[in-house]
């Protein structure tokens, strides 16, 4: 698919994270069942997957066809930090490449603008999405030549606001500010919540932990009981 008709596919929809890390049930040290998950998110209707390592690329891919777009966990909980994984994922097939575009230190020394531009020079066509924390990073992103912005490392950062929900001001300050698609993502835990970030003005949602993390799932609901009672 070309970049124009991902965006086209994208726009107004929710994307699906499907992702499973070390220490949670669904990880698999030697296999992935993340594919599975991709399934059913297919079947649900999302016209995309987001996911976090090669061979989910790979065998999502392969199982449904849709658009695969990737976040690589590394050192400081950098989103695929160096250009060994953008190598990686060019090959695998990934449709989108997720980079940590936040202002922190870089475990290489460099900046995230040199790291973007270095890219830029390597792959000139690869859709890059920018994942940030603040609306001062979005901004620096754009104007770097990022394809997409995401909010999703609003509140995952130390200079962020720890909330329990999305960040919608910086949603909706993005998609006024930039032209390029800006995807609401982080702490979306529930459908009215889906909805009302969409109604900011973001071209697409990403919402993975209310779907496809069965752990965290449960624990918002023990979580809520647990409450109510403290309440009585």
């Amino acid at each position: 698919m070309t970049k124009q008709e991902i965006f086209d596919a994208i726009h107004g929809q929710m994307i699906i994270s499907c992702q499973a890390v070390a220490g949670e049930p669904l990880y698999m040290e030697d296999d992935s069942i993340m594919y599975l998950m991709a399934r059913a998110a297919k079947m649900a209707g999302t016209p995309a997957i987001r996911t976090s390592s090669i061979r989910d690329v790979v065998a999502i891919k392969e199982e449904t066809g849709l658009p695969v777009k990737i976040q690589y966990p590394g050192y400081e909980s950098y989103i695929t930090p160096t250009m060994k994984e953008v190598d990686d994922l060019v090959a695998a097939g990934s449709d989108v490449v997720a980079l940590d575009c936040t202002l922190r230190k870089r475990g290489d020394g460099t900046t995230i603008n040199e790291f973007i531009a270095a890219i830029r020079a390597k792959y000139p066509d690869i859709i890059l999405m920018a994942d940030i924390s603040n609306y001062e990073e979005g901004i620096n992103a754009w104007k770097c030549g990022v394809d997409i912005v995401g909010t999703t490392m609003s509140g995952y950062t130390d200079y962020t606001s720890k909330k329990d929900e999305p960040d919608y001001e910086l949603m909706r300050r993005l998609a006024e500010d930039t032209d390029i698609p800006v995807i609401g993502e982080g702490k979306i835990h529930y459908p009215d919540q889906a909805v009302k970030a969409l109604q900011t003005g973001a071209w697409a949602i990403v919402v993975g932990g209310a779907i496809t993390r069965p752990l965290e799932i449960a624990q918002r609901f023990m979580k809520a009981i647990d409450e109510s009672k403290g309440v009585e």
